[in-house]
């Protein structure tokens, strides 16, 4: 070793050459550097500031395998390209890179047999835990509670209540987007959604009705109309809902998509949105809802946050806390001209 102006230099640092040089042996010297107890706070003190002179880093692995684990998550999603898994990665490996982990992404693309292959190449690389994200809300077969690490479910939740699971509350969403419309005046409103065979669709419909009672209406036509998420339905479902009932105020719709296309059936039919018509929207997605005309109010499903929320839950369930259940998380209403 070399003292040069208060710096130690060492070629290719060890553990030894810290614990030499802090005056401790190599096992207090790694207890200290990795956060174990029984180690005096002097005595820590002491070890890090050895470690600083000579410019030690600490082997990951080396660490991992002290404390028993790796720093490696796995994270397994059914459509990489979907509207609703990027955002959820987004803020799942935002959360792991605060509490420096490293990510191994994995696309199923829907196939169970390409899950499981998955699977086990992230158990052969020990990864410390799982977050599992859905392709749809609808609930997902688990992936078993043999496992040697810890699965977090987030988007669509695991069938096995045992499980831990986060989803949006598209029910509470829903009961939200009615009760805005409602504050402001809205007594006719009528509901456009997708595919009756997602449950985000018939949750949101569900919270609908449920606020609508409370204020002692109900939904234009009796029932929300179920089609398919897209512009085209929402076009053919707004004509039909002005020839039945052209005195509605307001169309909540159960996506961006079919917001647009009710938005392009109202203007060529010269009703004036929001002043004659109010229309809300679903997912918050700004290619339609900053590009449309006027700007599209619609309910945000915060899936950032959601797979946020699924990191802390993975890392409190590798620390220990196996706690399952469906944990539903609030969405929120992002008002802009249409209401």
């Amino acid at each position: 070793m070399e003292l040069n102006d208060g710096a130690v230099r060492v070629k290719n640092p060890t553990l030894r050459d810290v614990a030499q040089l802090a005056g401790v042996s190599i096992a207090t010297a790694s207890k200290a550097l990795n956060g174990r107890d029984h180690v005096h706070p002097e005595t820590r003190t002491r070890v890090h500031e050895a470690a600083r002179l000579i410019s030690f880093t600490p082997n990951a692995l080396a660490q991992g395998l002290i404390a028993g684990q790796t720093g490696t998550v796995g994270l397994i999603t059914g459509d990489l390209d979907g509207r609703f898994s990027i955002p959820i990665l987004m803020g799942a490996e935002d959360a792991f890179g605060t509490g420096k982990m490293s990510v191994f992404l994995c696309d199923a693309r829907g196939d169970a047999i390409r899950e499981q292959y998955h699977l086990q190449a992230l158990l052969s690389r020990r990864v410390d835990g799982l977050i599992v994200v859905g392709s749809t809300t609808n609930p997902r077969p688990s992936l078993g509670s043999d496992l040697p690490i810890p699965v977090v479910y987030a988007y669509a939740p695991s069938l096995d209540a045992s499980d831990i699971s986060l989803v949006a509350d598209n029910e509470q969403a829903g009961s939200d987007a009615a009760a805005h419309l409602v504050k402001r005046g809205r007594i006719r409103i009528a509901h456009i959604t997708g595919d009756a065979g997602y449950l985000a669709a018939t949750d949101r419909a569900t919270g609908v009705e449920i606020e609508l009672a409370r204020s002692g209406l109900t939904l234009v036509g009796g029932e929300a109309r179920y089609g398919s998420w897209t512009e085209d339905w929402g076009r053919r479902a707004t004509q039909q809902l002005l020839a039945e009932h052209p005195d509605v105020d307001a169309i909540l719709c159960g996506s961006d998509q079919i917001a647009r296309g009710a938005l392009d059936i109202l203007r060529e039919a010269g009703k004036i949105v929001p002043d004659e018509i109010a229309v809300m929207g679903f997912d918050n997605w700004e290619i339609f809802t900053s590009g449309a005309r006027p700007a599209l109010t619609s309910v945000d499903m915060n899936l950032e946050t959601l797979g946020r929320a699924a990191a802390r839950r993975l890392f409190a369930a590798i620390d220990g806390d196996h706690s399952g259940g469906i944990q539903k998380l609030p969405c929120r209403v992002v008002v802009r001209e249409t209401t």
